[in-house]
C-alpha cells in the first residue's frame, strides 16, 4: 500500500513500473496535485457513516483519500491494465474496493451514496443527466469536469451555457460551481480547464419532471425558434397549451425557467 500522497514524480514513477501509458480516449489525465485531492476531499465532506462510489479509480489517488475520511469506497474503472497499479496503492486499504467495469453500464448499489469523482470527460455529461434522472440514488455528487460541461450544469436561464443540462440539473437537484481547476494538476496535461460541481439532490422531485425534461430536450433542439414552432413535433398545439401554462409563444427555450417548464408539463398533461 502506497503511504504518501501521490505527486507528478509518484504517478508518473507508478506508471513506468507498471508499463501503463494513459489512454487519451479514456480521458486518462490523473490528478497529481496533493493539495487539490485535498480540496475535493474536504468539499465531499464524509465520515464512516458514509457510502462512496467513485467513477474512472485513475492511479487510486483520490480513492485512498476518500478512504482516508473512514468512509466505504466503491470505485469502479474500465482499464484493467491498472489493477496492479491500484493493487499497489490500495492494496491493505480494507474500505476501499476495485470493480474492473464500465460505471455507465453499472446501476447504483442499494443505499445512501454520494459520487465523488474526477469524472473522464468523454462520459460525464451522459453519466450525471442518466444518473440523476434514474434516482433517488445517490443523494449528492462532487465531480471535477470539464469547465465547459460545469457552466452548462450550473448556468440559469438567459445565459449562453444554459440548455438541457441545466435544467435537468435543477430538476432534480442543486447544482453550484464549487471552484475552477487549472491544467497543471493533471498528467498528462489536458488543453482545456475543468471545475467541481457540487449537485445535491432534490429530496422529492416533481412528478412533472420526467415530461419537463422531455420538453426542453425539444425545445433546445431548436434553440432558435420560437417555443410555437419548437415544440409541434412534441405538442401538436403548442399554443394554448403555452398560453395555459403562462407562457409567451413568442419565447425561446432559454428564457424559461426550470418552473416554467414544469408548468408546461403540467399543462400538457392536464
Amino acid at each position: 500500500m502506497s503511504n504518501g500522497a501521490q505527486g507528478r514524480a509518484e504517478i508518473v514513477g507508478l506508471l513506468r513500473r507498471h508499463e501503463v501509458s494513459p489512454v487519451k480516449r479514456l480521458g486518462q489525465n490523473f490528478l497529481i496535485d496533493p493539495n487539490m485531492i485535498r480540496k475535493i476531499v474536504d468539499l465531499a465532506n464524509l465520515g464512516p457513516a458514509d457510502q462512496v462510489l467513485e467513477i474512472g479509480a485513475g492511479t487510486g489517488t483520490l480513492t485512498l483519500a476518500l478512504a482516508g475520511t473512514g468512509a466505504r469506497v466503491l470505485t469502479y474503472e474500465v482499464d484493467e491494465r491498472l489493477a496492479p497499479v491500484l493493487e499497489e496503492v490500495l492494496g491493505g486499504v480494507d474500505n476501499a474496493e476495485v470493480r474492473f467495469a464500465d460505471a455507465a453500464a453499472a446501476s447504483v448499489p442499494d443505499g445512501r451514496w454520494t459520487v465523488v469523482a474526477n469524472l473522464p470527460y468523454y462520459l460525464s455529461t451522459t453519466l450525471l443527466l442518466d444518473w440523476l434522472q434514474a434516482g433517488p440514488q445517490p443523494e449528492r455528487f462532487v465531480v471535477m469536469v470539464q469547465s465547459e460541461v460545469a457552466d452548462r450544469l450550473t448556468a440559469g436561464p438567459g445565459s449562453r451555457a444554459y440548455g438541457i443540462p441545466s435544467v435537468i440539473a435543477r430538476l432534480y437537484g442543486q447544482p453550484r460551481l464549487a471552484f475552477r481547476v487549472p491544467p497543471t494538476v493533471f498528467y498528462p496535461r489536458p488543453e482545456v480547464d475543468s471545475a467541481v460541481v457540487e449537485i445535491i439532490r432534490a429530496e422529492a422531485p416533481s412528478p412533472h419532471a420526467p415530461a419537463a425534461a422531455r420538453l426542453a430536450a425539444a425545445a433546445f433542439g431548436q434553440r432558435r425558434k420560437m417555443l410555437r414552432r419548437s415544440l409541434i413535433a412534441t405538442v401538436p398545439e403548442p399554443e394554448p397549451v403555452l398560453a395555459a401554462a403562462g407562457i409567451d409563444p413568442r419565447s425561446r427555450p432559454e428564457e424559461l425557467g426550470v418552473e416554467q417548464f414544469l408548468a408546461l408539463a403540467e399543462a400538457v398533461d392536464a
